[in-house]
């Protein structure tokens, strides 16, 4: 494993919140720590309870330390070591580190924090991150305000800055995941759309369990979501303002049937599949115009569209080649190729962030898997297996993945899980029912 290199970067001083929305600059010269494909030593870092200032911040102050270690920790790519192991302890923000305190518990990366609460009821986060063996910061320290009901998306900020400063990718804590909560059997499961952190936490309900809904997808400013819904009897695309929870339907002819939408990356169109009598092809609305062109003609059914970052592509499934395949055409439409070749049949692809992979689900010999390949279709590798594995989605940084897995038999529960693109750290999101159809937001603003 690599140690920790120390970058002689600066950022910003200080940052603020306008409202209770917490914002922050991004370090443009973060640390590295190399993350390779196979099995790594997670990096041992030292998370000191931030410092309380004041007497109202004591609680607030643990709290934000638990979910920052949380964060980091359950990447996989950190272990925190004991605060009983420390020999130093930090009770003073802008006391002198003593870096041979924290090399002999083997401490490779230490961040410290404090915070304070004014008397308008506002907090202020401050924090640092040290290079331990370099004995040097991690460039300047940050700082960030808010109000009291925004604590944990500051902690979410603080885990983003030090993850990006140690492994050189943007963070995905601060995000939100739009997803079908299930309540009930299995044969009579009701579903209703709920947003809730990445990690779980302030679940909140946009729609009711009246109606069937399932597929939810956010805009790229995560304002709003597309989603299908049997509310008029057959499926239909809707579109839910995330912040006044009032929802549209797509504007198509009544008698046909829409589903698997998603926003073009500059969030000016939509791209979704349309069923008119037993065939089934792929379309592309202009959202300000309703103006609607049709992308695929032909006898096969071609769905779960989804556009490359730069918006000149879309990958989507098809059978027209007999079997259930991938395929890569213009966005605009035109001559698609097909870029699966394994054995077994590939569906739900969903274009990397970062540009470089597609994921998707697998079906092969009775066994549902999360894979991940190239572009052009080499490099497959599949990260997981189970009775029902699908439906991937990236998270903002393109390293993490969630997706839904359900459980077999009558009592079987569908539950959302991540994956990191390596094939490690699988693990359960925790949610207060049955889950599924996850759909990771942008970073928040």
């Amino acid at each position: 494993m690599k140690r920790l290199t120390a970058f002689g970067c600066a950022v910003a001083a200080a940052l603020s919140f306008a409202g209770t929305a917490p914002a922050f600059a991004q370090d443009p010269g973060p640390l590295k720590l190399d993350i390779t494909r196979g099995v790594i030593e997670p990096l041992p870092l030292a998370l000191p309870d931030f410092v309380a200032e004041t007497p109202q911040a004591a609680d607030y102050a643990r709290q934000i330390s638990e979910v920052i270690a949380a964060d980091l920790v359950g990447t996989g790519l950190f272990r925190e070591i004991p605060s009983s192991a420390y020999i130093s302890q930090v009770t003073n923000f802008g006391a002198a580190v003593q870096y041979a305190d924290w090399k002999a518990i083997n401490a490779q990366g230490l961040v410290t924090g404090a915070v304070s609460m004014d008397s308008a009821g506002n907090l202020s986060v401050k924090f640092r991150v040290f290079d331990v063996y370099a004995e040097a910061p991690l460039g300047s320290g940050l700082q960030l305000g808010g109000s009291t009901t925004s604590w944990r998306r500051i902690a979410h900020k603080v885990a983003d800055v030090v993850y990006s400063r140690i492994t050189g990718e943007g963070g995905y804590f601060d995000s939100r995941v739009v997803f079908v909560s299930q309540t009930g059997p299995k044969n009579d499961r009701k579903k209703r759309l709920g947003v809730m952190d990445y990690d779980g936490a302030g679940l909140q309900y946009l729609t009711d369990d009246h109606y069937i809904v399932f597929a939810p997808r956010f805009s790229p400013t995560g304002d709003r979501v597309l989603y299908t819904s049997y509310e008029t009897g057959t499926p239909q695309i809707m579109m839910l303002d995330v912040g006044t929870v009032t929802r549209t339907r797509l504007p198509v002819p009544a008698e046909s049937v829409t589903f698997a939408p998603r926003f073009s990356p500059d969030g000016r169109s939509i791209v979704y599949s349309m069923s008119t009598g037993s065939n089934t092809d792929l379309y592309r609305m202009d959202i300000a115009s309703s103006q609607i062109t049709r992308l695929t003609n032909t006898p096969a059914i071609e769905t779960a569209p989804s556009f490359s970052p730069d918006g000149m592509q879309i990958v989507f499934e098809s059978d027209r080649s007999g079997t259930q395949q991938l395929y890569i055409m213009p966005a605009g439409g035109g001559e698609a190729r097909r870029i699966s070749s394994g054995i077994g049949r590939y569906g739900t692809p969903v274009w990397s962030p970062r540009g470089d992979l597609i994921a998707f689900t697998k079906q092969n010999q009775g066994r549902f898997h999360i894979g991940v390949m190239r572009t052009d279709g080499s490099e497959e590798r599949l990260l997981t297996a189970s009775f029902l594995d699908e439906g991937p989605s990236w998270a903002p940084n393109g390293r993490v993945i969630m997706f839904t897995r359900e459980s077999q038999g009558t009592g079987g529960e569908s539950a959302l899980y991540t994956v990191d693109i390596s094939g490690r750290n699988l693990k359960r999101v925790p949610t207060t029912a049955g889950a599924s159809d996850p759909a990771w937001s942008p970073l928040l603003k």
